[in-house]
């Protein structure tokens, strides 16, 4: 007899293989590696204006174009880098957001300069804790939180670029700075289990 079918969000049903991998394995999962941080940064900021889906496509060509998310490195891209990162198929080539990119690698940087390490710095804007949303619906989840207006301005004022607080919430959700799984996605129940003292 086949098992039952899980319940995902409904943002997660429907939908190609590696989406729902992406659903059921690292949405909402509590990040505290800084080379991911900034991988959701990169990656957040490229969505601007298009899917997830069109972005989560791309990843693997943002990983080659960026150093595999290495800010260190990402931060040392010069202007003929940059120029050649816009020729690249494997990613979205619009310049602003390319740009950003490495506009945000050199102001992650100085972030961890000042705090060691760029985790310290984010989770201080929830309290150190996941905020555990419970919405019963996609339509219960806000695009804005008090929490991502303050991370998105405190950003801004650092140098960072493509962190309006809708961006700044959606990598908040992705790296699990917030669980706004569905109080009857499978998924909400075990991140809050596993990650009570993320």
């Amino acid at each position: 007899m086949p098992a039952p079918a899980r319940t995902r969000c409904a943002w997660a049903r429907d939908t190609f293989a590696e989406y729902r991998c992406y659903h059921d394995t690292e949405w909402g999962v509590p990040v505290h590696e800084d080379r991911t941080h900034f991988e959701f940064l990169v990656l957040e900021g490229a969505q601007a204006g298009l899917s997830w889906a069109t972005i989560l496509k791309r990843r693997a060509g943002y990983a080659r174009a960026f150093a595999g998310f290495d800010p260190e490195r990402v931060a040392r891209f010069d202007a003929r880098r940059v120029e050649r990162l816009l020729s690249c198929d494997g990613i979205i080539r619009n310049r602003r957001k390319v740009a950003s990119a490495v506009t945000n690698a050199r102001a992650f940087v100085r972030v961890r300069e000042t705090f060691g390490r760029f985790d310290d710095y984010v989770w201080d804007f929830v309290g150190g804790r996941t905020i555990v949303g419970r919405r019963r619906s996609a339509k219960a989840i806000p695009a804005v939180t008090p929490e991502s207006e303050a991370l998105s301005k405190d950003l801004k004022r650092r140098g960072f670029s493509f962190v309006g607080p809708t961006i700044v919430y959606a990598y908040m959700q992705a790296c699990g700075l917030v669980n706004d799984h569905q109080v009857d996605c499978y998924r909400f129940d075990q991140i809050v289990r596993r990650y009570r003292q993320a």
